[in-house]
C-alpha cells in the first residue's frame, strides 16, 4: 500500500477528463469549490478535447493522466467528470511513473476502471469521489455532506462510517476487515477477463450503480458471482444504486430482490445503505486502505489514505 501526501492551502492540482468531455460551465462553476480550499489549478492539455463521446483520443487522455503523475508541482489529481473510455485507455498509463510519482487521484464512475487499474498495478490508495463538472458544478446539487468529505485530503484521520451519516441495513450478519475497493459495478464487471481484472481476495467489496434495470444489475451481479468475486471478498457494501428501477418490462424483480438474492448466495458479511456514488450526499472513502466493517455495531471504520 502507498498513500500519497496530504494537500495543503496553497498546493496546485491538476483537473484531466479521462472519460468523457466535461460541461464547461459546470467546470468553471466548480472551480470556486476549488478557491474556497485554498489550491491552485492546472488543467490537464486535452481537458477541452472532444472527439465523439470521449474527450479526446485514447493516447491524449492517458497522455494527461501520465503527465500530471510526472509533474511535481501538482500534488492531486481530480477528475472532471466520468462517462464512458477509461478502460480503452488503462493500458496506455505509465504504472511505473505512477509508482513512482504518488499523489492524490480521485474521481468515481467510469473512473472506477482506473482506481482498479492504478491500485493493483501500483498500490496507490485512490479516492472514490464527487467530481467538478458533475457533481461540484451541478447548481444545487452538491450538500454541505459532500463537501465535509474533500476535506479529508488535509487530514489524515481515520473515517467512521455508521448511521449518524445515514440508515444502514444489514444485510447479512457479521464481521470482515480487508482493503476497501470497489465502485461502480457495470466498470467492474468490464475489467473481468482483462489484464486489470478486479481481485477480490479478502478484501471489502463496494458496489453502486447508475440508471440500470434491475435485470441488467442481476446480469452483472451474476457474472461477478460466477466469476469467483463475491464469494472471494471478506464482505461487501451496497452503496446506492441510483434510479436503478424497471422501465423496458411491465413484470421485474425489484433491485432489492436482485441484491438480496446475490448477497445471501455470496454469503459473506453485507450491509447497505450507504451514500457512496451517483447520489447527494455523495460521501468520499480513499480505496486501497484498510476498513473494518461490522454489521453488529453497523460501522465501517476506515483507515486515511494519505500520509
Amino acid at each position: 500500500m502507498i498513500k500519497p501526501n496530504a494537500l495543503k492551502k496553497g498546493d496546485t492540482i491538476g483537473i484531466i477528463s479521462p472519460a468523457s468531455p466535461p460541461k464547461k460551465e459546470n467546470l468553471k462553476r466548480a472551480l470556486s469549490f476549488i478557491e474556497e480550499m485554498g489550491l491552485n489549478v492546472k488543467f490537464g492539455k486535452h481537458i477541452e478535447r472532444e472527439h465523439g463521446y470521449l474527450a479526446g483520443t485514447d493516447q491524449e487522455r492517458a497522455d494527461d493522466v501520465n503527465t500530471m503523475f510526472l509533474d511535481q508541482d501538482v500534488k492531486a489529481i481530480i477528475c472532471a467528470c466520468g462517462g464512458f473510455g477509461t478502460a480503452r485507455m488503462a493500458s496506455l498509463l505509465d504504472y511505473d511513473l505512477i509508482k513512482k510519482n504518488p499523489k492524490i487521484f480521485w474521481g468515481y464512475s467510469d473512473i472506477t476502471f482506473l482506481h482498479t487499474a492504478i491500485r493493483q498495478k501500483t498500490g496507490l490508495v485512490t479516492f472514490h469521489g464527487p467530481m467538478l463538472s458533475s457533481d461540484f458544478g451541478e447548481e444545487g446539487r452538491v450538500l454541505p455532506l459532500t463537501k465535509h468529505y474533500f476535506h479529508q485530503l488535509f487530514d489524515k484521520k481515520n473515517f467512521i462510517y455508521d448511521e449518524s451519516l445515514t440508515p444502514l441495513e444489514v444485510m447479512i450478519e457479521g464481521t470482515a476487515s480487508g482493503e476497501l475497493i470497489g465502485g461502480n459495478l457495470s466498470l467492474i464487471v468490464s475489467s473481468l477477463g482483462t489484464a486489470f481484472e478486479i481481485d477480490t481476495k479478502d478484501k471489502l467489496l463496494l458496489l453502486e450503480d447508475i440508471d440500470e434495470e434491475p435485470y441488467a444489475v442481476d446480469r452483472m451481479l451474476n457474472q461477478l458471482y460466477m466469476a469467483g468475486k463475491l464469494t472471494d471478498a471478506a464482505g461487501i457494501l451496497v452503496a446506492d444504486f441510483h434510479n436503478c428501477v424497471p422501465k423496458k418490462r411491465k413484470k421485474s424483480l425489484s433491485l432489492d430482490e436482485v441484491l438480496t438474492h446475490y448477497i445471501q448466495l455470496a454469503g459473506k458479511p453485507a450491509l447497505s445503505g450507504f451514500k457512496i456514488g451517483h447520489c447527494s450526499p455523495n460521501i468520499s472513502v480513499p480505496l486501497g486502505t484498510r476498513a473494518d466493517m461490522n454489521t453488529f455495531e453497523k460501522t465501517l471504520s476506515i483507515e486515511s489514505g494519505i500520509l
